[in-house]
């Protein structure tokens, strides 16, 4: 998994959109309340926390591939006031976890990875037998118009230079893909499904703040000093065909992939 320089503080300022999706899917889990619970590509911590409360006789692990992140969610949830709440640097391709978990939970992360399948191994491992996943991510034809404003974009002499031998870096897949990945993992499908979602910006500030904190393939491509100015195009651009509506809101299509599995108990054989 690339290595990219978040910047915790301002992906904490312009997520919102995240974090109301991972609440919806935090209700799907049905929580007894003491699992224990690994949280993949944890970010800022308020999605564990959020899935920490609901296991008081359990305990949360929260993993993100960034320091900045980590030590974000280190100050926001300390271990002093969130007993059964911890965070650590990990990369999601490597879990270092053995039958540890009752459920692995992730939201808005995977597609940052190009091949899944070392990731769907190592939940395999982290999970008891018995345990559960449940995954969101972009899923294919995700953001598919700012997809394709960017990559006009990069056709543009003033931008091009810097996008040489660049290739598409998010793992956008369907179902059919990943069905085949999660057997293979040693994991048994019980819902895959594509469900398209609409995000919403407080105009253009908004959508160049998303832009801005998690497009970072592309932005950290470019020269620092060439950035805003990059990001200013892609706003114009992308506002020019898709307007502001009445409420001066961007409205942004996006498809989430949502997987579901178990990890077959242990045979009494």
């Amino acid at each position: 998994m690339s290595t990219y320089q978040w910047d915790a503080r301002d992906y904490e300022k312009n997520s919102a959109q995240q974090r109301l999706w991972a609440q919806e899917l935090i209700g799907k889990l049905a929580l007894r309340g003491d699992e224990a619970v690994l949280d993949v590509g944890c970010g800022d911590g308020k999605v564990s926390a959020e899935i920490a409360a609901g296991v008081p006789a359990g305990r949360v692990v929260g993993i993100d591939l960034s320091a900045e992140m980590i030590a974000l969610a280190q100050a926001r949830f300390p271990a002093g006031d969130y007993s059964n709440l911890t965070f650590q640097q990990e990369d999601a391709s490597r879990l270092p976890f053995a039958e540890e978990f009752d459920v692995v939970f992730s939201n808005a992360t995977l597609h940052w990875l190009r091949d899944h399948r070392p990731a769907l191994q190592g939940i395999a491992r982290s999970l008891k037998p018995g345990g559960k996943i449940l995954l969101q991510m972009g899923g294919k034809g995700n953001a598919a118009a700012i997809v394709e404003t960017i990559e006009a974009l990069l056709g543009q002499a003033e931008w091009a230079p810097h996008f040489a031998g660049f290739a598409f870096p998010y793992g956008f897949y369907a179902p059919q893909e990943y069905q085949g990945w999660l057997l293979a993992a040693g994991l048994q499908p019980t819902r895959l499904e594509l469900i398209p979602k609409e995000m919403l910006h407080p105009g253009k500030p908004g959508l160049a703040g998303w832009l801005r904190t998690t497009w970072l393939p592309y932005t950290q491509r470019l020269p620092e000093e060439k950035r805003a100015a990059f990001l200013d195009a892609l706003v114009e651009t992308y506002t020019a065909a898709y307007p502001l509506d009445d409420q001066g809101s961007v409205h942004v299509s996006m498809v989430r992939l949502e997987v579901e599995a178990v990890k077959p108990p242990r045979s009494t054989r």
